[in-house]
């Protein structure tokens, strides 16, 4: 069965990957640069192209499931000093690829009687804090647009679910935030 990882390149994608690959799932990984985990295939595309996109997913065979990583953070200044391009790239860059990727993938869970479809929201998105209102924004939409899926495509056995964590213990946000107790994370 397969299982498509978009963004599975990075820290929370290799350990999902390689978690995914010791089930036994067979498992492409789908990202615009880098190297998958050993034993997974790779397919580079740029999941903000919807052409690319399905593509990518309909290169997979026996799709059980999705679970899409993409996305990106950023903080900023208060909204009242914010660029409203940032907030933009935040909303495109967190929301554009869940829908690519839910666009192609939907008809093939639904049509094989059920599968999953994950994303990644952040606790933020219920537990905002300042500076960093696109991406907190960006990610209560991942919420609502998985809640939306869930409710379009429950019936027909698949289930749309959005993980929220908080801060994740990768090389990227160690480096960003040195002086934080990692440990918690």
């Amino acid at each position: 069965m397969g299982v498509l990882v978009a963004g599975g390149t990075g820290g929370l994608g290799g350990a999902v990957v390689r978690e995914l690959l010791h089930t036994g799932y067979d498992v492409t990984v789908v990202d615009r640069q880098g190297q998958a985990p050993e034993g997974a295939a790779l397919v580079h595309a740029d999941l903000l192209d919807t052409a690319a996109t399905a593509e990518a997913v309909g290169g997979v065979g026996d799709l059980e499931a999705v679970v899409n990583l993409v996305g990106g953070f950023g903080m900023g200044p208060k909204v009242e000093q914010a660029d409203v391009e940032e907030f933009e790239r935040l909303w495109r860059l967190n929301l554009i690829p869940a829908f690519n990727l839910a666009r192609a993938a939907m008809p093939a869970l639904a049509g094989r009687g059920g599968g999953a479809f994950v994303c990644v929201s952040a606790r933020a998105a219920l537990e905002p804090f300042p500076g960093a209102a696109g991406y907190i924004s960006a990610k209560a939409g991942v919420l609502a647009f998985v809640r939306a899926l869930d409710a379009e495509y429950r019936e027909a056995g698949v289930r749309a679910n959005a993980i929220l964590p908080s801060v994740i213990d990768t090389p990227a946000n160690r480096e960003a935030m040195p002086d934080s107790d990692w440990s918690k994370w």
